[in-house]
């Protein structure tokens, strides 16, 4: 769906297309500086643009995914075979389409802009439908809400780490330090690597609007990474009120690339992203409280708790702020520390001692925020660990 599920086998026709029309556009302006002089130039210049359009039209044909990843990151057209991907549940015909007609229009929510009157509209008869098969109290109808759901959320995720990418955010520590999930955690290779791809994107975009062509990411039918984050905070909020805070808790815990990713994004899109952080660590807070509970799904449960912090506490200590006004009250940061220090609390010693490290590290460096103020876990942190070190040498 997203650019990151693509395969090298599909991507290396997209490099070879980025990377012939590059080198063309250096090509081109030696020769039409030339043409300018010489008529026979012109002729020479004309022949070789017709014929340079003539091999990208061909690159297609030949190379059949171009066009498989193009579709399949903007599915604007029903799937072929009336399957809509929802895990099984829409791929036959003994839910007579409910989940196919419910994954359609979630997908045309992520591509169609804010500004059309239409938007409201779909999002309106998506929202209708899923409280429907909430209510009903059927399994059957509550399971294609809960796969159709989460197949939307991971598709977001994918299209905000793909648009955050385009637009050239990289996984880089802006301090020089690790971050704990705030550094250049590919390594220099791979920042290497994000950097070309970059240049190669942005003479693609020169060459694209020198042939009259529309850029194909970032726009995405007018839609933005600050859209489809918007959308995100809605789809958690229709999963929890759903039943399954569980899952979309998991699945936001196990984002840790657009965790790394929302370190050096825009403070609007940082502001967006921790709208969904904060309603999903309240959410995270209540996990593994059933007493009544398997033991193997407790741990599991911890194991979010963990994976969560790790993820995005970088985030809240560095994109808290908001543009024009707070993105939390007084209060609500209150609320969010207390439900942080008691996560915290559940956690193994040493698992303790990897979350308050990576706070620290971020919240030290963090010129912008002094929040979340999490002194009291370090403190009793330290100060258990110190006593187990007393107790171990008596």
């Amino acid at each position: 769906m997203g650019i990151a599920e693509a395969s090298p086998t599909t991507l290396a026709p997209l490099l070879l297309r980025n990377l012939a029309t590059s080198l063309f556009v250096f090509a081109d302006k030696s020769l039409i500086n030339l043409a300018k002089k010489y008529k026979i130039l012109q002729i020479i210049h004309a022949l070789i643009i017709s014929s340079f359009l003539f091999f990208l039209r061909l690159l297609p044909s030949l190379f059949p995914s171009i066009h498989s990843v193009s579709d399949d990151r903007y599915p604007l057209k029903p799937p072929k075979g009336g399957s809509y991907g929802t895990g099984g549940i829409g791929s036959g015909s003994g839910d007579l389409g409910v989940s196919r007609a419910l994954t359609q229009l979630l997908s045309i929510i992520s591509h169609v802009p804010v500004s059309s009157r239409k938007y409201e509209v779909v999002r309106s008869l998506a929202e209708k439908l899923i409280d429907e098969n909430h209510w009903e109290g059927i399994e059957e109808l509550r399971e294609v809400n809960r796969v159709v759901l989460s197949a939307a959320f991971d598709r977001t995720i994918g299209l905000i780490e793909a648009g955050m990418i385009e637009r050239g955010f990289c996984q880089e520590d802006n301090d020089g330090g690790d971050g704990g999930g705030g550094g250049s955690l590919g390594g220099p290779v791979e920042f290497g690597l994000g950097r070309v791809v970059r240049a190669v994107r942005l003479l693609g975009e020169s060459a694209c609007s020198r042939f009259g062509r529309e850029k194909e990411v970032g726009n995405q039918s007018g839609s933005s990474v600050e859209k489809l984050a918007a959308e995100m905070l809605w789809l958690a909020q229709k999963m929890a009120s759903c039943g399954y805070w569980n899952e979309v808790c998991g699945r936001w815990a196990s984002a840790a690339q657009l965790g790394r990713l929302s370190l050096s994004a825009e403070p609007r899109l940082q502001a967006s992203l921790v709208k969904v952080a904060v309603f999903l660590f309240k959410q995270c807070r209540e996990m593994g409280k059933d007493e009544d509970g398997e033991e193997s799904e407790k741990q599991q449960q911890m194991q979010t708790k963990l994976k969560m912090l790790i993820s995005w506490l970088p985030l809240l200590c560095r994109g808290s702020n908001g543009t024009d006004a707070p993105i939390l009250s007084i209060g609500e940061r209150r609320e969010l520390e207390l439900g942080l220090e008691e996560m915290i609390g559940t956690l193994q010693q040493d698992e303790q001692e990897q979350v308050l490290a990576l706070w620290l590290h971020n919240f030290t460096y963090s010129s912008l925020s002094d929040w979340p103020n999490l002194h009291a876990s370090y403190a009793r942190w330290y100060s258990a660990s110190r006593k187990l070190l007393i107790d171990r040498d008596q």
